[in-house]
């Protein structure tokens, strides 16, 4: 199992170069696994919705046509944010950026015990959550 960062997940899908070597390596292996999942933080489909709407990301179909779509991938999974994930991603050990998606999808990585797939500095940083870039 693994958790992809929004940036990742929009990398992935969209086949951008911008997703490293390693990270396209992680996903991979784990569509390749009988027992394989890619989580995503329900707070990604929120962060998406923003961008689109704010102009600083453009997709090649309707926000909620590209969600719909990304779900029905095979071993992708959305994961909606529950009472422990909010609580535990304002209880993050450590000194940790105050971004609230970051926050949540760092705890739901932690929840799991699973590596986060993200090129963000601060997180790649933070010694707290195993991270794959």
């Amino acid at each position: 199992m693994i958790v992809l960062d929004t940036h990742a997940l929009i990398w992935w899908v969209n086949g951008d170069n911008r997703l490293s070597k390693p990270a396209l390596k992680a996903i991979k292996n784990e569509i390749n696994k009988n027992d394989g999942l890619i989580f995503v933080s329900s707070i990604t489909t929120w962060e998406i919705a923003l961008l689109v709407d704010k102009g600083r990301l453009s997709l090649t179909m309707d926000t909620d046509d590209w969600i719909r779509t990304v779900s029905a991938i095979e071993k992708v999974e959305f994961v909606a944010v529950d009472n422990d994930t909010f609580i535990q991603s304002v209880r993050l050990p450590d000194d940790f950026h105050p971004d609230p998606a970051d926050r949540i999808i760092t705890a739901l990585a932690r929840q799991y015990s699973i590596p986060l797939i993200t090129s963000d500095r601060k997180i790649l940083q933070y010694k707290h959550v195993k991270t794959i870039w």
